[in-house]
């Protein structure tokens, strides 16, 4: 037992490392979940946050959008042209994905400031990302509503979890300890 433990001493510490942060990450953002009452930002600041911004970005690439609060389900209704075509709920504000990423990030941390910095602008570049993809999803179901499907369930998660798996790859060839203790 101890000759396995010793032979995968990284991976055991990646899996401790990983899950814990996880795990904690995953905690408070429960926490933040349950303690948003919704009576200021509904259903909760971020996701009411992302669905305001979504609705300004629109406006800006010239739809007439808007967003309302779903009368019967915790999420925000996306309008546009006068035509209901999503719903921005609460996996939609890109924060378990920003969590899932920082996870690993922490997992494979170097010296404290670059393992920072790169959580910071990966998160920003997930939440930014992720922003640009309700909004392409839904111009998307404004002019092909027939392909719903294809647009929500694989084109657009493809292109969040692909980026992230493109920042990990990133960070352990460039940034991380693994990379630090080859050279």
């Amino acid at each position: 037992m101890k000759t396995l433990l010793v032979k995968y001493k990284l991976v055991i510490k990646f899996i401790i490392a990983f899950l814990l942060t996880y795990i904690v990450l995953s905690i408070l953002y429960k926490f933040y979940l349950q303690f948003s009452d919704g009576a200021k930002f509904y259903p909760d600041y971020m996701t009411h946050l992302v669905a305001k911004q979504s609705e300004s970005l629109l406006n800006t690439f010239g739809y007439h959008a808007q967003v309302l609060p779903h009368p019967n389900e915790p999420s925000m209704k996306l309008i546009v042209n006068n035509q209901y075509l999503a719903r921005v709920v609460e996996g939609c504000n890109s924060i378990s994905v920003i969590i899932l990423f920082v996870s690993f990030i922490v997992a494979f941390a170097s010296k404290f400031k670059t393992t920072f910095f790169y959580i910071l602008a990966g998160s920003v570049l997930i939440y930014t990302v992720n922003l640009l993809r309700i909004v392409l999803l839904t111009i998307g179901l404004y002019h092909y509503p027939y392909q719903k499907d294809i647009f929500h369930k694989v084109v657009f998660p493809a292109v969040i979890y692909g980026m992230v798996f493109l920042l990990w790859v990133l960070w352990v060839n460039r940034f991380s300890k693994l990379k630090r203790g080859n050279e």
